[in-house]
Order: structure tokens, then C-alpha cells, then sequence
């Protein structure tokens, strides 16, 4: 007989950490964790963890057949900048690692007669506005507005959210019966910035970069503009935003993708930001052009007035909050400590 359980996929990053923490908690459901990597050691121990990759369709069979799974956080992914680099790779675990648990929790979920909930991260790199002319014009985009990305990330992830709403709403349509259906939610996420977490390879991680390099003592070249704006979040609430989808009632939800987003400013502003916590940090510009067409193609923000509205999205974390609760005391620690240990 399965066991019910909950999974996290891309357990090892901070996201997965602080859903661990939170979700350990549940006793009605053990937790399972899934990543290439080992957890984190304030983790170990709390979960019932797997190393191996999200493409191992053997190794999902084998979770399948002895859990049956009531949610799935699947943050998996390969990011933005290291996709343009590896596309076909990029595609593989963004696409089809994403497809494969899809229909696995599609067919559990007609056979255990409940809808299992899939919780997607996705990202602002689904937008692609043409000019900069446009990203003045719509200045807050609306979910279904220019879903046009540029890169392979944002098309897999744009890609990956039709294919829930495929497995969530169409799957077998044509069968003799009418099979119980996956519960698919996903968030588009814009820039998240982590205090504990060093930047991994995403293209909004100008920003993030700009913190910890002031925060160490050494000088950062931005690889944007500085008048570029786009919309950020810190990551407290972007595990906050994922675990209140979670538990949100689906009759309450109007659509299954939501943007969620905190407060926008510009590489400029940012800069300034950390001029007033860092006041000797030495931080120019020397926009890398690929890059900045990037970054130039997504929205300057993200309405998230849906969100709002049908499960009470509200970040904890303003800009000015953002930088002197959390993000700086925890840089700072975390750079302190380092040169105490030097």
C-alpha cells in the first residue's frame, strides 16, 4: 500500500530548505525530498531524501509506486543564463523532467480519486516585450499580456505552465470516462534575492551580485544598464507566496498561473540601496549587450492584483524592509563570519 506523502523536486536550494522547514511540520504527510545535491545540514534529517536527477524516469516510477503524493513543489530547474549556454540541456530538465512528473501525478491522480496539487515555480523571463518604447507603454503586465520570451528558460517555463494547465484540464479528453484531473498551480515569480543563497546563474541576479560583492568588500561591474528596471522579491516571500498557493481552496482560484511580485526599481536604484548600508562599496555598470536585451525584454512590473484577490497574496517585504531587515543583517553576518574564520 503507498504512503501518502508530500515531494519536493530541487530540494537542496533555499528555496527547498525553507519549504522543508516549514512543511516538516505536517505530520500527516511525510516529506520526501528530491535533488542532485545533498540537503543542507539544518535540514538533514527532516525529510526522507534522494540524490538523483529529475530525468530518471526509473527513479520517479519508484516514487510513484510506494507514495502516494497529496502535493508536489517542483523547483527543479536549470536557470536563465546558464540555459542560453547549455539549451539542449536546459530543455531536458526544464521541459522534460517537468513533463515526465506531470503525467505521473496526472495518472496518480485518477487513480487515487483525488487531484494531486503540482506547485510550479515559474519566472518573469516568460515576457518578452519588443522595445523599450513598449515596456514604458505596459508598464505593469497582466499575466496573459506578451508572453513572447527570448530566452530558452522563459520558453520552457511558459511552455511547462500550458502543459499543466493541459495535464489540469484536458488530459485523456477524448477517454470513455472523464479521468479525475491534476490540481496545477504555478507562480511567475520576478528577481528573487537571497541573503543566504549566493547567486546561481540567473539573469536578474544583478542585483543580488551587487549586495554581496559590496557586503565582501570587493568591486562589482553591473552587467545591465542602470536606468533597466524590472520587479523583485525577497526570498522569504517567495516561499511565502508558494506555501499560501499551496493551501488555497481550488474553488477559490480563478486561473492556474498568478504573477506574484514585491516592489520594482532600477539598477540605478539598487545600486542606491546598497550605497546606503555599504557606503564605500565601488559598483559601476558595464552592461554585457546580450545580457541587457535580456533583461530589456521583460516587464518593468508584474500586476499581481489576481493573486491578491483570490487567496490574499500580500508580501511581507517592502523595498525599504526588504534591505534593512533582511537582506543586509544576514550579509553582513554572513561576510563577518567568513573573515573571522580567515
Amino acid at each position: 500500500m503507498r504512503k501518502k506523502a508530500k515531494l519536493i523536486t530541487g530540494a537542496a536550494g533555499e528555496i527547498g530548505r525553507a519549504l522543508i522547514k516549514s512543511l516538516a511540520k505536517d505530520e500527516d504527510y511525510p516529506l520526501l525530498t528530491l535533488d542532485l545535491n545533498p540537503l543542507p545540514e539544518d535540514v538533514i534529517g527532516l525529510t526522507i531524501h534522494l540524490e538523483g536527477s529529475i530525468l530518471n524516469q526509473a527513479l520517479l516510477e519508484r516514487l510513484i509506486s510506494e507514495y502516494e503524493f497529496e502535493t508536489i513543489f517542483h523547483l527543479a530547474a536549470l536557470l536563465s543564463t546558464r540555459g542560453e549556454f547549455t539549451p539542449n540541456t536546459a530543455h531536458q530538465v526544464n521541459v522534460e523532467g517537468t513533463r515526465q512528473l506531470l503525467a505521473m501525478a496526472a495518472e496518480q491522480s485518477e487513480w487515487r480519486g483525488a487531484p494531486v496539487k503540482f506547485i510550479f515555480p515559474s519566472s518573469i523571463a516568460v515576457y518578452g516585450l519588443p522595445d523599450l518604447e513598449t515596456k514604458n507603454q505596459y508598464a505593469r503586465v497582466r499575466e496573459w499580456e506578451w508572453n513572447y520570451p527570448r530566452t530558452m528558460y522563459g520558453a520552457n517555463k511558459l511552455y511547462c505552465e500550458l502543459l499543466g494547465i493541459y495535464f489540469s484540464e484536458y488530459y485523456r479528453q477524448l477517454a470513455d470516462h472523464q479521468p479525475v484531473m491534476l490540481d496545477f498551480r504555478a507562480l511567475r515569480f520576478p528577481g528573487l534575492i537571497s541573503a543566504f543563497t549566493l547567486p546561481s546563474g540567473g539573469t536578474s541576479d544583478y542585483g543580488p551580485e551587487m549586495l554581496h560583492a559590496a557586503a565582501e568588500g570587493i568591486g562589482y561591474d553591473c552587467f545591465v544598464r542602470e536606468d533597466v528596471r524590472i520587479p523583485f522579491m525577497a526570498m522569504p516571500d517567495a516561499v511565502k507566496s508558494l506555501l499560501k498557493l499551496s493551501q488555497a481552496p481550488a474553488d477559490a482560484l480563478c486561473q492556474r498561473v498568478y504573477n506574484v511580485t514585491s516592489f520594482s526599481l532600477s539598477a540605478r536604484e539598487f545600486k542606491d540601496q546598497v550605497l546606503k548600508y555599504f557606503p564605500e562599496a565601488k559598483i559601476g555598470f558595464l552592461p554585457d549587450l546580450k545580457r541587457q536585451a535580456i533583461v530589456d525584454s521583460w516587464c518593468a512590473d508584474m500586476d499581481d492584483s489576481p493573486a491578491c484577490r483570490d487567496w490574499g497574496w500580500k508580501p511581507d517585504y517592502d523595498l525599504d524592509r526588504a534591505f534593512r531587515e533582511y537582506l543586509v543583517p544576514n550579509i553582513k553576518e554572513r561576510y563577518g563570519e567568513m573573515d573571522r574564520m580567515d
